[in-house]
């Protein structure tokens, strides 16, 4: 064994296996919509660790160091692997080394060795055998506003685990310190930054070495502005462009390629805007950013059926806030719209509630509700839009 291994090094193997493992690792369920059972995967790659792997006594887990004491199943150790070949040439190698394992213990291995790398493991817990989204992984961008909030809410309690992303700082750190309260392990803050490749390729690989993958993306990261056209000064707008219509690409970029070396298909619903079917004075970056995103999950729904990822899209509208968690969104628009209309911070709510047709206030719950249709795959539906706004015939997707 290498014992001055680069960290990085092992960090940018670990990003490539693991996934490819976790996808080996699930059973078929035998359904056409969740065609896959999922296992979450957990890595140890400390010296001890490797140090472990590389010994003449691998095969007994009791000499390792806990928690792979308890595991009554053998190990599989994987053969030395190119880490530096294409994707399904590594994702070849571990498939042949598990059908080896298969054909001489009669049963998939829950703990596997990896040469300079480390240790991964099965977690199997008590308790989340029926939650709808046992052994799912999500990453939530956007986390620490109101929309993400309610949609990292709601994928908890269908029993997720779930990597809360946004830019560091303690709106992030609170959000995770709230849902730990019940949610326990299940959530974990990943500090993020969309416009920054380096940033999600990390954020994203931290995710890996916590669960082993990624199972569902929402797309959530966003800023607004309000100016005119006339009035708006190209900064501000490449501002926009960078966080609204980089960042997502980027997001969906770095999803697509890792559901797809884990070969389980997917989920990445992108939380879109009325404004892309119905724009606003004065909201002019946002409605163009936001629709530019919009388009680029259309197209990745295109791209990645084929693998069984899908792409949807949820379209709300005026969410003001989840419980005390103000919008940040609206906490920079809100004062121009309130001058625009006459009204204030009190009224401003109730003027967009009463202006759908159902007279409806929209809340996170409701877009997390919408999130959770798609991402736990009620209909065959794929680059598909769920207005959430109460009824507004100008925004409907047509």
């Amino acid at each position: 064994m290498n014992t001055d291994f680069d960290p990085r090094k092992i960090e940018s193997r670990l990003a490539k296996l693991a996934p490819a493992c976790r996808g080996l690792l699930a059973e078929p369920s035998g359904g056409d919509d969740v065609p896959h059972w999922r296992v979450i995967l957990e890595s140890l790659t400390s010296d001890g660790d490797r140090a472990f792997v590389a010994s003449d006594h691998w095969q007994d887990l009791k000499r390792c160091l806990a928690p792979l004491a308890d595991f009554q199943s053998p190990p599989l150790r994987l053969p030395e692997l190119d880490y530096d070949a294409p994707s399904e040439q590594l994702r070849a190698g571990v498939r042949a080394a598990i059908r080896d394992h298969v054909e001489t213990h009669a049963q998939k291995p829950l703990v596997i060795l990896a040469p300079d790398v480390g240790i991964l493991h099965v977690v199997q817990r008590a308790g989340e055998r029926d939650a709808p989204l046992r052994n799912e992984v999500a990453v939530v961008t956007g986390a620490a506003g109101a929309i993400g909030a309610g949609i990292c809410r709601g994928l908890l309690q269908n029993g997720c685990r779930v990597a809360a992303t946004d830019l560091p700082g303690e709106r992030l750190d609170n959000l995770v310190a709230e849902f730990a309260e019940t949610a326990g392990d299940r959530i974990i803050g990943v500090p993020l930054d969309v416009t920054d490749v380096e940033s999600v390729t990390a954020g994203f690989n931290a995710v890996v070495r916590q669960w082993g993958g990624v199972d569902i993306v929402i797309v959530n990261a966003g800023v607004p502005l309000v100016s005119s056209i006339v009035e708006m000064a190209l900064e501000e707008f490449r501002l926009l462009e960078k966080v609204n219509v980089e960042g997502a690409l980027l997001t969906l970029a770095e999803a697509g390629r890792l559901m797809r070396l884990q070969g389980t298909g997917g989920d990445i619903v992108l939380i879109s805007t009325k404004n892309v079917f119905s724009p606003g004075a004065r909201f002019g970056a946002y409605s163009a950013t936001k629709a530019g995103a919009h388009q680029l999950a259309r197209i990745a729904s295109l791209e990645l059926a084929p693998f069984d990822i899908r792409v949807n899209m949820v379209a709300p509208d005026a969410v003001f806030a989840d419980g005390e968690r103000k919008s940040g969104l609206w906490e920079t628009i809100g004062p121009d719209r309130m001058r625009d209309k006459g009204l204030s911070a009190e009224d401003l709510p109730e003027h967009y509630k009463n202006r759908s047709l159902l007279k409806a206030r929209v809340t996170a719950q409701h877009v997390a509700n919408a999130v959770l249709f798609f991402v736990t795959r009620k209909t065959p539906t794929t680059g598909a839009t769920i207005p959430v706004d109460g009824g507004l015939p100008d925004a409907t997707p047509r």
